[in-house]
């Protein structure tokens, strides 16, 4: 097994361990006692949980796995070093508690929790400094600061579901109409390599794809633009719906993108605890691959393969719209893929999730924030801050 990642400093790793639990700590202040647990959502985690499960996950990686052990085998089976809490290990691994027990568990308080996460914290950064930083720490140490970022993340998506006062509003692009991109025939490559520093395991290996030409928009989808889609009774003509999505749409009951509504005369859309005037040129954003699909078969057009997104990506004229994008891709390894130590990672989401790229929404970090990275959701998902874009081949 191959465990790639990046040349941080033992004192560069730790500050950016430090500063994203800055991040997580003033999304912290922002909660109100009640919030810490919030109603039942089948999507989100309550904030108290999920700030103790990446507390325990970064304990687990960094600070408990004994020397000579290989979590490789079996990472969840292999001896451990005790956990500085008791109720650690029973509560917060996600691959033993279920979803719904996360809202019925005894959890500690928030300050119990948060006082473990100081500790855990400081203790990893003491291991960094003292002088046996080695690549399997140095791995691990990096896959505990990319999941942290990737739960900030989802904190703001539990922001957006619940409605809460955020810390700060998004600022999305108003994307100009543009002309569709032509893209030639050519060869483009999925995966990385191995001097890419740290990549997740669903990544590996970079190899070549042939792709036709095709056309592709310039931008994702806008909010005006779905609107006329809307307005010409997308969500009521069957015809454009294939049959996961007739049945989504039978069981949602949706008529519209998620968080939008219809006043007098105009759309509105709800940025966390406030309704706005939708604003046309903005990317339409918080919708399902199912929406995505019956649009583009609405224009007579399908949504780009990964391997066509990462062509077109390429291209001048291509632009980004601060927001995740669906692909038509089902997420599955690549050839010859084998698991990284955190097995949970991507094995359990195989053939079940649909592939997004974008380089990333507007609370993503930069660190994710990269054309090769894959994102992964359920089809029926709409609380991500996802869109897309339209492709036609060249031949049709």
């Amino acid at each position: 097994m191959t465990l790639v990642h990046s040349e941080f400093a033992p004192q560069v790793l730790t500050s950016k361990l430090q500063d994203a639990r800055l991040r997580l700590t003033e999304l912290c202040q922002m909660l109100a006692p009640d919030d810490w647990m919030g109603p039942y959502a089948t999507t989100v985690n309550p904030p108290l949980w999920e700030y103790g499960h990446i507390v325990w996950f970064q304990e687990h990686w960094c600070l408990r796995l004994k020397p000579g052990t290989d979590p490789a085998a079996s990472p969840l089976l292999e001896p451990l070093l005790p956990a500085r809490r008791p109720w650690a290990d029973w509560l917060f691994n996600s691959s033993r508690i279920p979803h719904t027990a996360r809202w019925r568990a005894p959890l500690p308080t928030p300050e119990e929790t948060i006082a473990y996460g100081e500790q855990v914290l400081a203790d990893v950064g003491n291991l960094l400094s003292a002088g046996t930083f080695d690549d399997s720490l140095r791995y691990y140490a990096e896959l505990c600061l990319y999941h942290e970022l990737m739960h900030i993340e989802a904190w703001w998506m539990m922001w957006q579901h619940r409605g809460l006062s955020p810390p700060a509003l998004p600022t999305l692009p108003r994307l100009a109409t543009s002309s569709p991109l032509a893209v030639p025939r050519g060869m483009v490559t999925l995966g990385s390599t191995h001097d890419a520093g740290f990549i997740f395991d669903n990544e590996k290996w970079a190899h070549e794809v042939e792709v036709d030409a095709f056309e592709i928009d310039a931008h994702p989808v806008t909010c005006g633009a779905y609107a006329e889609f809307i307005a010409d009774g997308g969500y009521t003509r069957t015809s454009l719906w294939n049959t996961a999505g007739r049945a989504w749409l039978a069981e949602s009951g949706a008529r519209n993108p998620l968080y939008w509504r219809w006043t007098e005369s105009s759309w509105q859309v709800r940025r966390f605890d406030r309704w706005i005037d939708l604003e046309p040129g903005e990317p339409v954003i918080h919708v399902s691959r199912f929406e995505a699909e019956a649009y583009c078969a609405w224009r007579g057009r399908t949504l780009p393969s990964a391997a066509q997104w990462l062509c077109a990506h390429g291209q001048s004229g291509f632009k980004l719209g601060r927001c995740w994008e669906w692909t038509r891709d089902t997420f599955g390894p690549y050839a010859g893929f084998s698991p990284d130590p955190y097995a949970d990672y991507s094995v359990p989401w195989f053939h079940t999730h649909a592939e997004a790229r974008g380089a990333g929404c507007w609370v993503t970090d930069a660190a994710l924030a990269r054309p090769t990275y894959r994102n992964f959701f359920t089809p029926q998902r709409r609380d991500p801050f996802i869109g897309f874009r339209t492709l036609r081949s060249a031949s049709e």
